[in-house]
C-alpha cells in the first residue's frame, strides 16, 4: 500500500523529552571511532571526562531511543517494511554548541513526502530546545523502496554531485573496527541491518552494514581534527547524502576541499506536498546564512567519502561542512 502522503505531512509533531550526560557522549565518541591512540590527548578530548568536549553530530543520538529514520517509520500514515528503508541523507544545524550533558524537549514531524514512482522519500525534521532556547535542528532523509506510485511531487533530484575536479586539500584515513557497528548501535540504533547477517542479506547486502550515522560522526570528527583543531565548537551545520554502504572493518578516505565564503546550497532544499515547508526550508536557510554572517563564519569544507578496499566505492557525497 503506497504511503498516505497527505496522512503523514497532516500528523501532529511528536515531542518527548530527552536527557544525555557525558557518558553517553563517551559512548557515541567511541561508536564513530574515537578513543585511537588511547593516550592521545587529541583523542582524550573525545573520551576522558575531565576534558570532554561534545562533537556537534552528537545530537543525532542525544537521549537515546529509536534515530530519526526509525522514528519516520511510525508516523500515522507509514506502514513499511524496515527491510525496505534507506537512509538517504542527513542535515544538522547548530544554534549552539551541545552541552556535555544536558535535558531538551525535541519535536519531530514529516516536512516532505516525495513520490519517486518506485520509491518515497520521506524528510523528518527535529528541533531540539532546552531551557536557554534552540539548540540545534536536524533532518533525516528516509528513502522507502518500493512505496511510491501515489501521484504526489518527485522532489529535488536524489544523485549525488561528482566532488570537485581539482585535487582536495587534504586526505586522511580512517580504519574502521571490526565491531564499530555493534558498537555504535549502543546509542541507541538496534536496527538489525547492523548486526544481523540474516536480516542483511534479506535487504540484499551480504553482510551487515555500519550505521550510515557513524560514517557520518567519523567524518565530521576527522574534519575537525584536521581542519579545526579539534575545536568542536566551530562546527555550525553539517549535510550530506549517503551514497553507498560502508562495511565494518573497512578503511574511509575523507578527502577535504576548503571553501572560501559562506555559500548556499539549494540542492538539498526540501519541500512538502503542499510546499509550505518548502518554503520554509527555503526561509531557514536564508535565516541560516544570515546568522551565519553575524557570527563572523565565512567558511566552509566539502567533504567526499570513500571505501578505501572497493576501489574508493562512494560512500558520503554532497557533505559540507560549514564552520566559524
Amino acid at each position: 500500500m503506497p504511503i498516505d502522503a497527505a496522512g503523514v505531512l497532516g500528523a501532529a509533531p511528536r515531542v518527548r523529552e530527552i536527557a544525555w550526560d557525558h557518558k553517553d557522549v563517551q559512548l557515541y565518541h567511541l561508536g564513530i571511532g574515537a578513543g585511537r591512540p588511547a593516550t592521545d590527548p587529541g583523542e582524550l578530548r573525545y573520551t576522558l571526562e575531565s576534558r570532554l568536549h561534545v562533537l556537534p553530530s552528537f545530537a543525532t543520538v542525544a537521549g537515546g531511543g529509536a534515530p530519526g529514520v526509525i522514528r519516520t517509520l511510525s508516523v500515522p500514515g507509514v506502514d513499511v517494511d524496515l527491510a525496505r528503508v534507506l537512509h538517504g541523507g542527513q542535515r544538522l544545524r547548530l544554534h549552539r554548541p551541545v552541552p556535555v550533558r544536558g535535558r531538551a524537549t525535541a519535536a519531530a514531524r514529516v516536512v516532505a513526502a516525495y513520490d519517486k514512482g518506485t520509491a518515497a522519500v520521506l524528510v523528518l525534521r527535529t528541533e531540539v530546545t532546552d531551557a536557554d532556547g534552540p539548540l540545534w535542528t536536524d533532518e533525516a532523509e528516509v528513502y522507502v523502496r518500493g512505496e511510491g506510485g501515489w501521484g504526489g511531487e518527485r522532489g529535488p533530484s536524489g544523485r549525488p554531485s561528482p566532488p570537485p575536479a581539482e585535487p582536495a586539500d587534504h586526505v586522511a584515513e580512517r580504519v574502521l573496527r571490526e565491531d564499530q557497528a555493534l558498537l555504535y548501535r549502543l546509542s541507541g540504533d538496534w536496527n538489525p541491518l547492523h548486526a544481523d547477517p540474516e536480516f542483511a542479506a534479506r535487504a540484499g547486502f551480504e553482510r551487515p552494514v555500519l550505521h550510515g550515522l557513524c560514517t557520518y560522526g567519523a567524518t565530521l570528527k576527522t574534519v575537525v581534527d584536521t581542519l579545526l583543531d579539534g575545536d568542536v565548537t566551530r562546527v555550525r551545520s553539517y549535510r550530506t547524502r549517503f551514497a553507498g554502504v560502508v562495511y565494518p572493518g573497512e578503511t574511509l578516505r575523507v578527502r577535504m576541499w576548503r571553501q572560501a565564503g559562506t555559500e548556499r546550497d539549494g540542492a538539498e532544499r526540501y519541500g512538502a506536498q503542499s510546499g509550505g515547508a518548502g518554503e520554509a526550508e527555503e526561509a531557514g536557510e536564508a535565516e541560516e546564512a544570515g546568522e551565519a554572517e553575524e557570527a563572523g563564519e565565512a567558511a566552509e569544507v566539502r567533504v567526499a567519502v570513500s571505501a578505501v578496499e572497493r576501489d574508493d566505492a562512494p560512500v558520503l557525497a554532497d557533505t559540507v561542512v560549514r564552520y566559524g
